[in-house]
C-alpha cells in the first residue's frame, strides 16, 4: 500500500469511529432533533418574513418564533388536561350516579335494543350469573381506577416529567439554532454530498416538497376531521365532547378508520342510551362525513407535486406508525418519496444511459 492510500485508510476509520462515538452521543436527543427539523422546515418562510421585517435580524426572529412554539405548545396542552382532568373526575361521578339510580339493572334491556348484537350483548350479560352487588363493586371499583390512571397521569403530564421536559426544550433549543443558522448548516451538508448538482438538487426539491405537503397534510387533515367530529358530540349532547374530540385529533392520522374509534364507540352509546335517532345521525355523520374527510382532503392537501401512490402512502404511514411512533406518520412518507426520487435518479441517469448504449452497440 502506498503511502496515500495508508492515510486514507485511517483517516476514513477514525472518520467512522467519531461518527459513531458521536451518534450514540445524541441518540437520545434523535426525536427531539427530527421534530424541530419538522417544524423548522414548515415555519421557514415565516422566519424568513420575519428576519426582513426586523431589518436582518435573523436572532431576534428565531427567538420570537421559539416563543411563540413554546405557547402553542405549551398553553393548549396545559387546558386540555385541566379540561381532560375535570371530564375524567366528571364521568367518574356520573357513573355512580347512574349505578345508583338503578342502570345495572336495566343493563340488560337497554343493550337489547342495539341493532345486530344487541340479543347477544343481552345473553352474554345475562348469562354471567354475576349477582348484582358484586357487578356493581367491580364496576366502580374499575371505575375508580380508570379515573385516578387518568388524573394521576394527567396530573403526571402537567407536572412534566424530567424526560417529557428534557426533550422538550432541547427540541425548542434545536429549533432556536435552525432558525438561525439552519441556513448555513444546509449549505454545508449540500457541498459535502459526493453527487451530481443536478441529481443533489432534485433531492433537496423533493424533500422540501415532500416534507411541507406530508405536514401540511396530516395535521389539517386530523384538525378538521377533529372539528367536525367535535361539531357532532356538542350538536348530539355526547357527555365529554371536548375529550372526544381532542382524541378524534390524535387517532385521526391513522388510516382505515381511526376517527371511527371514536365517534363508532358514541354511537354504540347512543344506541344504548335508547336515543336511536342520535345514534343514526352520529353513524351516518362519522361515516358521510368524518371519514370521507380523510379520503379527500389528505391526498388533495399531500398534492400532485408529491405523487406517492396511495398504497404506498397507507403502507408508509402504517410502518413509519409502526417503527417510529406519532413522529413516524411524518417520517414513512418521507423516506417513500426520497425512495421514489432515487429510483428515478437511477432511471433517467444510469439505466436510460445503460439501455441507449445497448442499443448503439447492437446497430452494425
Amino acid at each position: 500500500m502506498t503511502r496515500q492510500q495508508i492515510f486514507s485508510v485511517v483517516f476514513f476509520s477514525l472518520l467512522v469511529l467519531l461518527l459513531y462515538q458521536i451518534g450514540l452521543m445524541f441518540k437520545p436527543f434523535v426525536f427531539s432533533a427530527l421534530w424541530a427539523c419538522l417544524l423548522a422546515h414548515w415555519t421557514f418562510p415565516l422566519h424568513q418574513r420575519l428576519t426582513h421585517l426586523f431589518a436582518g435580524k435573523d436572532a431576534l426572529s428565531a427567538s420570537l418564533l421559539t416563543v411563540g412554539a413554546l405557547g402553542i405548545v405549551v398553553v393548549p396542552l396545559v387546558a386540555m388536561g385541566v379540561m381532560l382532568v375535570r371530564e375524567a373526575s366528571g364521568a367518574e361521578d356520573a357513573i355512580r350516579s347512574w349505578i345508583s339510580a338503578g342502570g345495572l339493572q336495566r343493563l340488560p334491556e337497554q343493550v337489547a335494543a342495539i341493532p345486530f348484537i344487541g340479543g347477544w350483548l343481552k345473553s352474554a350479560i345475562s348469562g354471567t350469573g354475576t349477582p348484582a352487588i358484586s357487578l356493581e363493586q367491580s364496576v366502580m371499583t374499575g371505575v375508580k381506577e380508570l379515573s385516578q390512571f387518568l388524573v394521576g397521569g394527567m396530573g403526571g403530564l402537567l407536572k412534566n416529567t424530567f424526560a417529557l421536559v428534557t426533550n422538550f426544550f432541547m427540541m425548542l433549543l434545536i429549533l432556536f439554532f435552525l432558525f438561525k443558522d439552519g441556513r448555513q448548516w444546509l449549505s454545508v451538508l449540500y457541498d459535502l454530498i459526493p453527487m451530481e448538482e443536478s441529481h443533489k438538487s432534485k433531492i433537496l426539491v423533493r424533500l422540501d416538497q415532500t416534507i411541507r405537503a406530508v405536514v401540511k397534510g396530516m395535521l389539517v387533515t386530523a384538525i378538521v376531521q377533529g372539528l367536525l367530529a367535535g361539531m357532532a358530540y356538542l350538536a348530539l349532547d355526547v357527555p365529554f365532547p371536548i375529550g372526544l374530540t381532542a382524541l378524534t385529533v390524535v387517532l385521526a392520522p391513522i388510516p382505515f378508520g381511526g376517527t371511527g374509534l371514536v365517534w363508532g364507540p358514541v354511537a354504540l352509546y347512543l344506541f344504548w342510551m335508547g336515543t336511536t335517532g342520535k345514534a343514526l345521525i352520529m353513524l351516518a355523520w362519522g361515516i358521510g362525513v368524518v371519514s370521507m374527510v380523510d379520503q379527500f382532503l389528505r391526498p388533495w392537501l399531500i398534492g400532485q407535486d408529491v405523487e406517492i401512490p396511495v398504497l404506498l402512502l397507507v403502507l408508509s404511514v402504517l410502518g413509519g406508525l409502526a417503527l417510529y411512533g406519532i413522529l413516524g406518520i411524518f417520517i414513512g412518507p418521507i423516506m417513500v418519496s426520497l425512495l421514489m426520487t432515487a429510483v428515478q435518479i437511477y432511471r433517467e441517469e444510469y439505466h436510460t444511459a445503460a439501455t441507449s448504449a445497448g442499443k448503439a452497440d447492437a446497430i452494425p
